[in-house]
């Protein structure tokens, strides 16, 4: 892979010795609100450097580790399973020559793809999704591949009992039938992902991450295309990412940034944070 020409701020080590690889999926085409997330993974990069390569949070800097960048995919916007076939490509190559891949979306359907590799590497994954929304359905107007089906899709291929659910506060009556009875959902905030990422970290089961931004309560980060009032604060989903990083993380994912729907810039500086807060911690 050739380095990116405008990296996350940090992330500039040769590929060859990076343990994390970043890569971008700018793919919004399902959004059935507000688009704008194709723009989230450039201007996370671009606004990177309004911060700070050291985190006061955890005594580490970026500069410290090896991290690699190796910017957006061009991706088909006119089909979705195209889309998705790239990223997944992207994913099974960073594995191979393993590494950490972590997607920069992008919407939130982008994570079937990193999955779908990730799950044929390891066949006992779980996955740990923070977000605002179930994304449980069986389809959205039809469609079956959706950022609105997109955990629906990945309990196809992962099944019961291996998705962990948290922060959900919308959803149709459906999303949270099936739930209770497919996967763990805690809805409104964190509460049992510590007694959670114990028992994960113990067995050293794989973990796919993956942050739907809009987790975060829209009072600190509206620059996201269906924002749910309530939601967590910028500490608590730190907190949150230091349990889950105790866990056996072999992918990850950050998405649903839409730049363009802050014009303060507020969200996209979070998202940044988030990020940086994210590489630290699963750097080992």
């Amino acid at each position: 892979m050739r380095p990116n020409v405008e990296t996350f701020i940090g992330c500039d080590c040769p590929y060859e010795q990076a343990k994390i690889v970043l890569y971008g999926a700018p793919f919004d085409s399902t959004t059935s609100f507000r688009p704008g997330a194709r723009f989230g993974s450039a201007a996370m990069r671009h606004e990177s450097f309004g911060l700070e390569t050291y985190s006061p949070y955890q005594d580490k800097d970026l500069t410290d580790c090896a991290i690699f960048d190796s910017g957006d995919l061009e991706l088909c916007f006119g089909s979705a399973e195209t889309a998705l076939a790239d990223i997944e490509s992207r994913a099974a190559e960073i594995l191979e020559d393993e590494k950490l891949p972590l997607l920069l979306g992008g919407e939130h359907l982008v994570t079937l793809g990193a999955v779908r590799a990730v799950l044929n590497q390891y066949p006992d994954l779980h996955i740990i999704h923070f977000d605002a929304h179930a994304d449980l359905r069986q389809d959205y107007l039809g469609a079956s591949l959706s950022h609105a089906c997109v955990i629906r899709r990945c309990h196809d291929l992962v099944g019961d009992g291996r998705i962990h659910q948290f922060c959900i506060r919308s959803g149709d009556r459906e999303e949270f039938q099936f739930a209770k009875s497919h996967t763990e959902l805690h809805p409104f905030c964190f509460d049992g992902l510590e007694d959670l990422t114990r028992k994960l970290a113990e067995s050293g089961v794989p973990v796919y991450f993956t942050i739907d931004l809009d987790c975060l309560d829209p009072a600190a980060f509206p620059g996201t295309g269906t924002p749910e009032a309530g939601g967590v604060t910028f500490p608590q989903l730190l907190d949150a990412i230091r349990l889950v990083s105790r866990t056996n993380v072999v992918a990850a994912d950050v998405n649903e940034l839409a730049p363009m729907l802050d014009s303060s810039g507020v969200s996209t500086a979070t998202a940044c944070k988030v990020l940086r807060e994210l590489l630290l911690y699963l750097h080992k």
